[in-house]
């Protein structure tokens, strides 16, 4: 055989070739690809040929690069470096330019100096002095602290994995931190975008009701009887199957041989649905691709159409005891954009016809006429979705055979394709698909998560606006989004149908000259609001200064391909090709692009919740770059399916939650938790934490490495300028490794402001992280004013004290000095962490206590006199310590340095506490930082009840389902 095919690429999921076997030509698409991992069932044997090996397969070729995620805080240390590093260059070449004029002018003043820079001019010594300033002060470049750094997220990370309060004993699944290096920025986000099946809900599909021809059937209110009916339950609904789907009406119509009513549904519904893995004497097992699909089989079983097997050329399904196996002909596979799938089978009969199921709002569009049963399925569909029902449409038509073998023939064509394929396929599934004739709709019923409801209650005091992105129908996501509290009923709802009337509200301008798409309505918001024209009148500014309501919006996925659209075809023609040949209109176009979008983000974000309803994966991923884009704001994702893998991907932090569609969504997360109602720990307490530990140990490692090593830059001064080192070489080698790092380590590890019940309780608490309060450039500023401060008064006060210090006693050498100026600024640096750790454990102490002595160790041993003696050009200080700190003066100039170095922090402290203490209070107590609600009488625009039916089609599933069912590409040519 001979194969043709696509070129090596990345796509898993999609493969176009033609394999040529004897004459013949059979389409090969992905369900003929084995990727590593796949095993083969049902077959004893199978002929395999390599296509890609290597560098060439898919594995290897999705190996590529993987964009890190960067929080808030690595941007601006990567910044802050950058500022240090300038910060050394410039002190270096002043320091420099310094000793030039220092040689200079003492060599005409002190003429022993002549023969010492005799050989070099001032400008080669300034030269030489630059680089030995530079490589003098290059400690301060904060090297060290990204270790440090990474070793805080990885202990963070395990405190996460290990939270007991975030472990589901039901499934045995912990909390997992897959990223290791995003710990703190959980503790600023501003936007949460959730997924609805399985991230809110269980995604335990329970089949509840049906709509027939009309009528419904389900659970109407307790509709039962006793006696036969009784039995007649026991037998059609075995529970758990499809708890509340009863109906003695179901009952009645089986009782009287009125059956006509299930032949077609229920056979419909287990119809390339499940594939039964396994079938025991008793009872059988179906392995679902979702669970809507195991819901649908399950109850159809309970009703006495039971899915026994399933080929890839036929179905076999026992129907009220009697078996049929239907021959398949053709699957027309589900995608996303089609929301819909279809099979083509030959009854035992040898009556062709095509089965459909997906979205009502794709399949009523697709019937031969509309009539009472079609408008009541309508309705039915609405009362469904008002009581929070997943729903489900299902059509057929007969096939002619005459245009079966037309459609077959031009089908195996298509299938043949080597481009285009894809589409030309779907132009042929949109063919078949017509006229069809409505046969009834399905209700789901999904209920929510425990906890959910409170957990967006939480989230929302603590200023996070929480996003809901769906593929469900408006209704149902509304009504989801008042039982989980993300709608209250104070709330303006509004639609997108409402927008235009919105914007004329505003502004009464906008009623004479309406706009006349989604673009104008959100670009006449726009400039109302913001007066970006120049031209808004008076009324329109105050109006947007007025308190305005509590609203929700929400909007379908066709009013989102409006706006992204727009934004997505531009972002195509930025490139310099479209730049050198873009006209004024195209820039035009560009800039109301830009606009639209930002109209859009600006009304959303404006709202207290937003619920986008229909969306697709792209859409999903489209919208959290919009907010990304025009918001600046730190965004998560949480979902749990495969279809939220590109928005997952797309946010800054990505949650996949551990559920029934796989772990796609887990893979690609940067954490994973079982339960959504987890998420109010991982980021009100773990986040919150994690972001007040990297602040605050940030904040106190760059105070310790200026206080410490500042002097150095003094020491210049006194020094003409020759870049003598104040410190000994090992006190500079070891001061950020031992004795600094571990009280700050400490900090960075251990420290709480408040306890984890205290965050829950008071989540506005958050808000501190999403303002970037506790570290920020004024906050480095201060650290930095600070730390230079410490340094001048340790150096000054011992310059002070040494200065005039003699006699046959006095210690007033140069190595008695440097160890004075040393301990000075390492004892308040220590005391400094000290006095602002609010959070001491053991390991604190220990850890505090472990650097002094750790001090006093590497002193002893460094300036020993037999180390002196061993290496005299290493270890230069011998009994430096020693004689220095058993002087009584010594300790008295340190205990000055100490105190004088603490006294402006606790004056601070003090000042803090007596005059911040109200709002200190209000911040824990009285909920301080929340917006204030307006005290306007608020209405709900929209009544529960009374929505305009879309569709409830949920994308709970891959494209093509489950693999061996679903695909029907290569469909066998049939003999005539």
């Amino acid at each position: 055989g001979r194969v043709t095919c696509e070129e090596p690429n990345s796509r898993l999921h999609s493969f176009t070739g033609t394999l040529r076997w004897r004459g013949r030509a059979h389409a090969l698409d992905s369900e003929q690809i084995l990727l590593r991992g796949c095993r083969v069932r049902n077959t004893a044997l199978c002929h395999g040929l390599v296509l890609y090996a290597g560098f060439d397969s898919k594995i290897m070729r999705n190996c590529g690069k993987i964009k890190r995620k960067k929080t808030k805080l690595d941007h601006l240390m990567d910044r802050l470096v950058i500022v240090i590093f300038l910060v050394l260059l410039v002190t270096s070449l002043g320091l420099a330019v310094a000793s030039g004029f220092w040689a200079r002018t003492f060599q005409e003043k002190h003429g022993y100096l002549a023969a010492l820079y005799g050989h070099t001019s001032p400008a080669q010594q300034a030269f030489l002095t630059f680089w030995g300033f530079t490589i003098l002060l290059s400690i301060i470049i904060p090297m060290s602290m990204y270790i440090t750094f990474e070793f805080i997220y990885l202990v963070n990370s395990f405190f996460i994995n290990w939270d007991l309060e975030m472990y589901y004993a039901a499934k045995d699944i912990p909390a997992e931190a897959r990223s290791t290096s995003l710990s703190d920025q959980l503790g600023q986000i501003d936007y949460i975008f959730s997924d609805k099946t399985g991230t809110l809900t269980q995604n335990i599909m329970s089949f509840k009701k049906c709509c027939v021809n009309g009528t419904i059937y389900g659970n109407l209110g307790g509709e039962r009887s006793g006696g036969a009916q009784e039995k007649l339950e026991l037998v059609l609904c075995p529970p758990p199957a499809c708890q509340g789907v009863w109906d003695r009406r179901i009952a009645g119509a089986q009782a009287s041989g009125q059956n006509w009513v299930f032949q077609v549904s229920p056979r419909r519904l287990a119809q390339g649905l499940s594939d039964p893995c396994s079938i025991p004497p008793d009872q059988l097992v179906y392995q679902a691709a979702s669970p809507d699909e195991e819901a649908l089989v399950l109850a159809a079983r309970s009703l006495g159409y039971v899915f026994l097997a399933r080929t890839q050329d036929s179905i076999t399904i026992r129907e009220l005891g009697r078996t049929r196996t239907y021959e398949v002909l053709a699957m027309l596979d589900f995608n996303s954009d089609r929301k819909r799938m279809s099979v083509l089978v030959r009854d035992p009969q040898g009556t062709i016809r095509l089965y459909t199921k997906g979205a009502d709002t794709v399949i009523l569009e697709r019937l031969r006429g509309r009539g009472p049963k079609e408008t009541l399925t309508e309705r039915a569909l609405d009362r469904f979705a008002e009581e929070t029902l997943r729903t489900l449409c299902m059509a057929s038509r007969e096939v002619s055979e005459a245009e079966f073998r037309a459609w077959s023939r031009r089908h195996g064509e298509a299938a043949l394709l080597l481009q285009d394929r894809a589409r030309e396929l779907d132009r042929l599934y949109e063919e078949l698909e017509q006229n069809l004739q409505l046969l009834g709709a399905t209700a789901i019923e999904d209920k929510l998560q425990d906890g959910v409801p409170e957990t967006i209650q939480l989230l929302k005091l603590g200023n996070i606006k929480v996003w809901v992105l769906t593929g469900d129908k408006q209704e149902t996501a509304m009504n989801i989004g008042y039982a989980c509290r993300l709608l209250t009923d104070d709330m303006e709802i509004l639609e997108e149908k409402e927008v235009r009337s919105h914007q004329h509200s505003q502004c009464p301008q906008l009623v004479s000259n309406p706009p006349s798409s989604h673009s104008e309505i959100l670009q006449a918001y726009w400039e109302s609001n913001n007066n970006l024209s120049g031209s808004g009148d008076a009324p329109c500014q105050q109006r947007t200064e007025a308190p305005c309501h509590k609203r929700a919006i929400i909007v379908s996925g066709d009013f989102l391909d409006k706006i992204l659209h727009t934004g997505e075809v531009l972002k195509e023609k930025r490139g310099w090709p479209w730049l050198w040949l873009r006209c004024d209109s195209a820039e035009a176009a560009q800039h109301q692009g830009a606009l639209v979008e930002k109209a859009f983000v600006e009304l959303a974000s404006s709202c207290q919740a937003v619920i986008c309803c229909r969306v697709t994966p792209k859409q999903k991923a489209l919208v959290v770059q919009l907010v990304k884009k025009h918001k600046k704001a730190v965004t998560l994702a949480i979902g749990d399916g495969a279809n939220d893998v590109n928005m997952i991907k797309t946010a800054d932090i990505g949650v996949g939650i551990s559920g029934l569609e796989g772990l796609q969504a887990v893979q690609c997360s940067d954490y994973a938790l079982a339960q959504f109602r987890f998420l109010r720990r991982l980021l009100l307490v773990h986040g919150r934490w994690n972001y007040l530990r990297v602040c605050k140990f940030l904040r106190y490692f760059f105070y310790k490495t200026f206080a410490g090593l500042l002097a150095q830059v003094w020491f210049a001064f006194h020094s003409g300028f020759t870049a003598q080192p104040l410190y000994e070489g090992w006190f500079l080698a070891l001061y950020n490794i031992f004795y600094t790092a571990y009280p700050v380590l400490s900090v960075g590890l251990l420290e709480q402001d408040v306890s984890a019940k205290k965050s829950l309780e008071f989540p506005e608490l958050y808000v501190v992280g999403q303002q970037d309060e506790l570290f920020n450039y004024r906050v480095f500023g201060v650290t930095l004013l600070h730390g230079v401060g410490t340094s001048l008064v340790s150096f000054y006060i011992a310059l002070w004290a040494f200065e005039d210090h003699v006699g046959t006693k006095a210690v007033g050498d140069y190595e008695s000095f440097s160890v004075t100026v040393a301990v000075s600024a390492l004892l308040s640096v220590l005391v400094e962490i000290v006095l602002d750790t609010k959070y001491w454990t053991v390991l604190s102490f220990l850890m505090v206590t472990a650097s002094l002595l750790l001090f006093c160790l590497f002193s002893f041993l460094t300036q020993s006199v037999d180390a002196f003696r061993i290496a005299p050009a290493i270890f230069r200080f011998p009994d430096a310590s020693r004689n220095a700190l058993t002087d009584p003066y010594v300790l008295l100039v340190v205990l000055l340095s100490l105190v004088v170095n603490t006294l402006p922090s606790l004056t601070v402290r003090a000042l803090r506490a007596i005059l911040g203490r109200a709002s200190a209070q209000q911040k824990i107590h009285l909920k301080a930082k929340r917006d204030p609600e307006p005290s306007v009488e608020l209405r709900s625009h929209v009544l529960r009840g009374s929505f305009r039916r879309r569709s409830s089609y949920a994308f709970s599933h891959q494209e093509g389902y489950a693999g061996l069912i679903t695909r029907g590409d290569s469909l066998r040519a049939r003999t005539t």
